[in-house]
């Protein structure tokens, strides 16, 4: 498959340019195989924001207990699962412990993809089946998914050791370090750190992943991951500006019925944030006094890679169905939602840039590709030359090569109608496996 595939060899070498020399010198700092620097490429593509349906986050792929249990602080501001620095060391370290816990490899590997329990059970079985103790013994026995994971490892290995064997050719990353730490020693706006830098703000946020929201965490960790070129021009342009100038503020005049809760979220805080820095003791607030709010420098337009916007840009994704927004309310579910609306739940999670065992929240808005009652809508501009009953409702999931016009002509419509029906608006190119619904004449499919 990875033979087969340059352009994703590609991309993945270009998403770990900046972290590559970091990681394989912690690799070599820790005596480990230098094989382990291709583990992101199995785990998240070396992609720093990804997140599965089983909630693992970051490059190293952490869920929330495991990632704690190896040192990553996650809260409302940050999330160390997707700190390139914190995950590096965390999963390091995970992969170190396991490899004392069976003195072989292949087998850490699997237990750190479907844990030591799940391992030792599947060698457990192995044995009685008199099959043997090794990696290849106990893999019938173990989660479908883990039986894939060490042969696609050793595959991508295989290609990278010999890239012309398999008909692909590598794109060269200069052996230097890229990127380095530089204490900051308090929070910053994400966007005056980039000004500061003399960088964009997606490569302030691609380089501090773990950061969820326009600024830096006000509990630390007070440290920006920069490219070690900018390094000088950062620290000296950081020691011109005040300290008290590394966040925007806001005087705030309190009205009747507000709560610090209220005030956080129009401002896109936390109450912890309002209770510190106007030195509040409690949640109770006075009409008519004032809170002093730290708020983002610069429009929200301008962080792009916050957690809520990328939140937003998923969300806006088009897919097929009728799309509704949801709030949620008490009471809501995962289960129930999908169910109402005969969607899958780790869709309907996915959609939303979330996972099936991530908690709902009273008032969240959620996107919903609706399914439910499709039949019983035939559109408008639906006309059949025969009875009503010649109509059909028909599923169809694109093939690789299928185009919007293609598909229109396989079953006799217009390209208009095919976008209304789906909601493409937009959308110029159809994806493999993407599911679509089209309203036929079954006597008008001849041919």
């Amino acid at each position: 498959w990875y033979g087969r595939h340059q352009s994703y060899l590609d991309r993945v070498a270009q998403r770990a340019e900046p972290y590559l020399h970091f990681i394989l010198e912690e690799i070599d700092a820790r005596g480990l195989p230098t094989e382990l620097a291709l583990l992101p490429v199995i785990e998240s593509a070396y992609y720093p924001f990804a997140y599965s349906h089983g909630r693992a986050a970051g490059m190293w792929q952490f869920i929330p207990a495991t990632g704690r249990a190896f040192g990553m602080k996650q809260d409302w501001w940050y999330d160390g699962r997707r700190d390139i620095y914190a995950s590096t060391h965390g999963a390091l370290e995970y992969l170190s412990r396991l490899h004392r816990q069976y003195d072989d490899w292949h087998l850490a590997l699997a237990a750190y993809n479907a844990g030591a329990g799940n391992v030792n059970r599947a060698l457990r079985r192995a044995r009685a089946a008199g099959r043997g103790d090794d990696y290849w013994a106990a893999r019938p026995y173990l989660p479908r998914e883990t039986q894939s994971y060490v042969p696609k490892f050793l595959a991508i290995a295989a290609v990278i050791e010999n890239p012309a064997a398999h008909g692909v050719a590598l794109m060269p990353i200069p052996d230097e370090p890229r990127i380095t730490r530089v204490d900051i020693g308090s929070q910053i706006d994400l966007a005056l750190a980039a000004e500061l830098a003399d960088l964009d703000v997606n490569t302030i946020y691609r380089l501090n992943p773990g950061f969820n929201r326009w600024a830096t965490s006000p509990d630390g960790p007070h440290y920006l991951v920069l490219p070690v070129e900018q390094v000088g021009h950062f620290k000296h342009n950081l020691a011109e500006l005040p300290r008290e100038e590394r966040l925007g503020w806001q005087r705030h005049r309190i009205e009747s019925g507000e709560s610090l809760e209220t005030i956080a979220r129009r401002y896109n805080t936390t109450v912890d944030m309002l209770r510190r820095v106007n030195s509040l003791n409690g949640h109770v607030i006075r009409a008519g006094a004032h809170l002093m709010i730290p708020v983002a420098v610069h429009d929200e337009s301008t962080y792009t890679l916050t957690e809520d916007a990328r939140t937003r840009a998923i969300q806006h994704r088009s897919r097929g169905g009728r799309k509704i927004t949801h709030t949620v309310r008490r009471g809501d579910s995962f289960w129930e939602l999908a169910r109402n609306h005969n969607v899958s739940v780790r869709a309907l999670a996915s959609w939303n840039n979330m996972a099936p065992g991530d908690p709902l929240r009273e008032g969240q808005q959620l996107v919903i590709w609706s399914q439910a009652d499709v039949t019983a809508r035939i559109p408008a501009d639906f006309s059949a030359p025969h009875s009503y009953s010649t109509q059909r409702r028909v599923g169809y999931t694109v093939r690789r090569g299928d185009s919007l016009a293609r598909v229109a002509q396989r079953f006799n419509v217009s390209v208009g109608q095919l976008r209304r029906w789906n909601n493409l608006d937009g959308q110029q190119y159809l994806q493999p496996g993407q599911r679509l619904t089209l309203y036929v004449d079954v006597t008008n499919q001849a041919g």
